[in-house]
Formats: structure tokens, C-alpha cells, sequence
């Protein structure tokens, strides 16, 4: 894939606002997307953090960025938010939108008439493949990938994003009557979000050279800790976090403590599935650790799709 000539990410930021009632969402589902659980995260906030004068928001693991876009809605305060994920599909995507909307949109609306053009699911099925393969070639410039990865999200198999250790996407067509697969009206909203945000593809302890220690506040959603070895679903990146960078990104935290930055960080609940399983209560003990309520929305079977609980680990009262 040829990379993005957008000049440099890091430039300075002004005020962040969005103008307008509509809240841009996130452009693409996501497995482990924190939309449902944006009333819990926001009673989780610290108190303070709406009279932090000129906030930094940092995500080292945006994902599909519901709690960005809400955070940017919600806090007129913030002055500068950074992003980042090792997933480069998917920060290409947000530099795609950022910089050439209109290019993107061209591309989508393309295949959108392209696909709802096809009738019979055999040939739509023909077509998403077609996609798929020309996505995985990664010959594409970036607006075009990215465009090919928003089309196969928006048709493929339950929404998800997944790769194999080669780096191909491999999840199967999905028979969706009418897939929106051109949302203009949201991609230009998350385009105007995004004006002054700044997009890092990066591990994710570079996240600090970009924030000021004062007024900074963290928001970690890591791949989680799988509950049980038949739940594993870690792929979103042919790298792997496993135990070892879940205690590297603990001691990451560790450190911005010290710095006396706030964090909040998302994790799977273990005890789920083996109530004597205390990884994360001893990895973060000294810290707060609240257990709340969620849905579980990705998942082949049906039957295993239902509540379960998952932690939310802050370092503030």
C-alpha cells in the first residue's frame, strides 16, 4: 500500500469543537466498540475533567472511536485530543476521511451503486469478494483502501474486522439486503470531528511524547484478555497482545501515575468463566477496579451472545 501523503500528523491542535446537534458515530462496527457501554464510562469520568482547561484526550487504542466522538461532543474543554492504534487499516482510515473526504465518498458511493446494482445474492456474493481480494492486495492508494475496508465491514459476515497472521482479511460475505455502505452524512461529521486530532499508527506507550503531563486524561481500551480459550478474538491486527503486553501496558499505566495523569482502562472480566481467576484484580491491585454490565454483540453463535460483566480500572477516586 502506498503511505499517506498528508504531510505531518502532529501539528498543533486548536479548540476542538463540533458545531451542529448530530454526533458523528463511529464509521465502522468494531469488534469490542465501546457504544453501549458510553453511559458507564462517562459516570466513570473524573469529576473534575470538565473544568480541566485545556484538556488532552489521548486513546492509545481508538478502535472505532465512540468514546472519542462522544468525549469531543460533551467537553467543549478539550484543546487537544491524540489517537492512535497499531491497526494501520484502521488509522488509515481515519487519515483518509480527515484529509480527503471527498475522494473517500466519491469511492463509496461507487460501490455502493455497484453493489445495490447486483440483484442476486450470488453475484453480490461474486462482488465482495472481488473487493476482498482487491483489499488484501494492498496495491490500493490509501483513500481506496480505506474505502474498500469501510465497503467489506458494512457487508461482510457480522460486521467484523479480522486477519490472519498473513495480514488478510478473511471474514466471509455477509447477505445484507440493503447494506448502508456510503454513510455521507456521518462521514462528514467524523471528517469535521476530526479537524485537529491528531492520528498516530504506533505502539501505544508513544502516545506521551504528544501530551502535557498537567491536563492530560487517558482512555485505554486494549484487545481484551480473552475469557476463555474458545473466546479468543484478538485479530484485529496480524500482531498479538497477549499476557505479556497486558503487563507492559500495567506498567504503562504505572508510569502515568506517577506523572500524576489520570487514566481509565478497559478490560475483559475473567471471571466470567473461572471465578477464582484474578489476573486482572492482582495485575491492578491498588487501583479501583468496578465491575459493570455488558452485552456481549459478536459472537457466531447466538446462544453465547448475552450479558456478562467487564471491567472498567481507573487510578482516581
Amino acid at each position: 500500500m502506498q503511505k499517506n501523503s498528508f504531510g505531518k500528523l502532529t501539528e498543533d491542535s486548536k479548540k476542538l469543537n463540533i458545531s451542529g446537534n448530530s454526533l458523528p458515530k463511529p464509521f465502522l462496527k468494531w469488534a469490542g466498540g465501546k457504544g453501549q457501554l458510553l453511559k458507564n464510562i462517562s459516570s466513570f469520568l473524573p469529576e473534575n475533567l470538565e473544568h480541566s482547561k485545556d484538556l488532552i484526550y489521548v486513546e492509545p487504542f481508538v478502535g472505532s472511536g465512540a468514546v472519542l466522538f462522544w468525549l469531543l461532543k460533551n467537553y467543549k474543554n478539550v484543546s487537544k485530543a491524540v489517537i492512535n492504534d497499531i491497526n494501520e487499516d484502521l488509522t488509515n482510515s481515519y487519515i483518509s476521511i480527515k484529509y480527503e473526504i471527498d475522494k473517500l465518498l466519491n469511492y463509496l458511493k461507487k460501490l455502493e451503486e455497484n453493489y445495490y446494482h447486483l440483484k442476486a445474492e450470488e453475484q453480490r456474493k461474486a462482488f465482495f469478494l472481488e473487493k476482498r481480494e482487491a483489499f488484501n492486495s494492498r496495491n490500493n492508494d490509501i483513500v481506496k483502501q480505506s474505502a474498500l475496508l469501510i465497503f467489506l465491514n458494512k457487508t461482510c459476515f457480522n460486521g467484523l474486522y479480522r486477519v490472519n497472521s498473513k495480514n488478510k482479511f478473511n471474514v466471509p460475505f455477509g447477505r445484507y439486503k440493503n447494506p448502508k455502505i456510503c454513510d455521507t452524512e456521518n462521514l462528514k461529521a467524523v471528517n469535521q470531528a476530526l479537524q485537529n486530532v491528531i492520528i498516530l499508527n504506533n505502539d501505544f506507550e508513544d502516545t506521551l511524547k504528544e501530551v502535557d503531563c498537567d491536563n492530560s486524561f487517558f482512555y485505554f481500551d486494549p484487545p481484551y484478555k480473552p475469557i476463555s480459550k474458545t473466546a479468543s478474538f484478538n485479530s484485529y491486527s496480524n500482531s498479538s497482545f497477549d499476557d505479556k503486553e497486558q503487563r507492559r501496558l500495567k506498567r504503562f499505566c504505572d508510569k502515568l501515575n506517577k506523572k500524576d495523569i489520570n487514566w481509565l482502562l478497559s478490560n475483559s472480566d475473567l471471571k466470567n468463566n473461572d471465578q477464582t481467576d484474578n489476573f486482572f484484580d492482582d495485575l491492578y491491585e491498588g487501583y479501583f477496579i468496578e465491575r459493570i454490565k455488558a452485552k456481549r454483540a459478536i459472537n457466531s453463535n447466538g446462544n453465547k451472545r448475552g450479558e456478562i460483566t467487564e471491567l472498567l480500572i481507573k487510578n482516581y477516586e
